[in-house]
């Protein structure tokens, strides 16, 4: 199946929601963790879409499988959250997709670096940040997780002269 990335809808809400509370407890995480939480799902439209970020959605047919999103930390970087894909659609490719529909986003909002972070428990997620070019910047422990944050550097799309 293919994935259609599209950006989020109000009306995507309560299936993100799901989604990503179902994503983390895959991984034996749940939202108050201490590193997980779920407030900022009502407040997208704040949080990332008007404040010079983006949300995106995965869908495959009229199903969403996959989200992310993209939140400004200063003027030149932005921060890669929520990066899910539903455990019955991974290994296909989409969350590579997504981080790189991110990634091409955040360069087309001006942003020069996109930081991240996951946790140990996530090793998918952490083989795909290293895959895609990611650099670990540090570790955490928090409560009983470690975190790990990571950055990229983003280039902007080549100019080609004649």
């Amino acid at each position: 199946m293919t994935l259609t990335i599209r950006r989020y809808r109000w009306s995507d809400l309560d299936t993100i929601l799901a989604l990503h509370r179902i994503c983390l407890a895959e991984v034996g995480l749940v939202p108050g963790d201490g590193v997980y939480y779920d407030d900022d799902f009502p407040r997208i439209q704040e949080i990332y879409l008007a404040c010079g970020g983006d949300f995106l959605v995965g869908e495959t047919g009229s199903r969403v499988v996959a989200m992310g999103g993209l939140r400004p930390v200063d003027t030149g970087t932005a921060e890669i959250c929520r990066l899910r894909v539903h455990p019955e659609f991974q290994r296909r490719g989409y969350g590579a997709a997504m981080l790189i529909a991110l990634e091409r986003r955040a360069v087309e909002l001006g942003f020069h670096s996109v930081r991240g972070d996951t946790t140990l428990n996530q090793e998918a997620a952490l083989a795909l940040y290293e895959r895609q070019g990611w650099r670990e910047l540090s570790r955490e422990q928090v409560g009983g997780l470690t975190v790990v944050y990571g950055e990229k550097r983003l280039l902007p799309p080549a100019v080609l002269e004649f």
